[in-house]
């Protein structure tokens, strides 16, 4: 009788590192973007639903305001957490997203992640913990052969 489990292990590791990375890449990248886009006016950018407007981005008027209530850090003021957070989430996301400067891109926004965990949403482990796996396979692996790095890399060994 043959055992069908070693062949399906051998076909499940032949799924491409860069696939898994790319997809990996995509999704944190999505997260942290769509929470930063929350934080701002002036630019919406939403691949999947359309919105399209390129502007001057700035500061929502709530986002002050939600970072002296419930996104309050001990050691920052409200002001200043609300403009590194928006400027975090939009200029990491973006890096991840086409794969440069990667592996320190993930590990900013894993920094963000810790916060935001121990700080602000205590409970909320779950998430971080997924969003932190995600972010340490980047910083582990890289991004994979789709990227910009790679073609840093591959150019620079020539």
């Amino acid at each position: 009788m043959n055992n069908p489990v070693p062949r399906a292990i051998t076909l499940l590791g032949m799924i491409p590192q860069s696939l898994v990375a790319f997809i990996a890449r995509f999704s944190i990248a999505a997260v942290f973007w769509k929470s930063g886009q929350t934080k701002i006016e002036g630019l919406a950018i939403d691949l999947f639903d359309g919105t399209f407007q390129i502007g001057l981005p700035r500061l929502a008027d709530s986002t002050i305001p939600l970072f002296k209530s419930e996104y309050h850090v001990p050691w920052l003021s409200a002001e200043v957490a609300a403009h590194m957070a928006a400027f975090a989430e939009h200029v990491f996301p973006a890096m991840i997203l086409i794969g440069l400067a990667t592996r320190f891109s993930a590990l900013a926004l894993l920094g963000m992640n810790l916060t935001i965990q121990l700080f602000v949403y205590p409970d909320a482990y779950p998430t971080h913990g997924t969003w932190a796996a995600v972010l340490l396979y980047l910083m582990a692996t890289g991004p994979g052969k789709l990227s910009v790095d790679h073609l840093i890399a591959r150019h620079s060994v020539r």
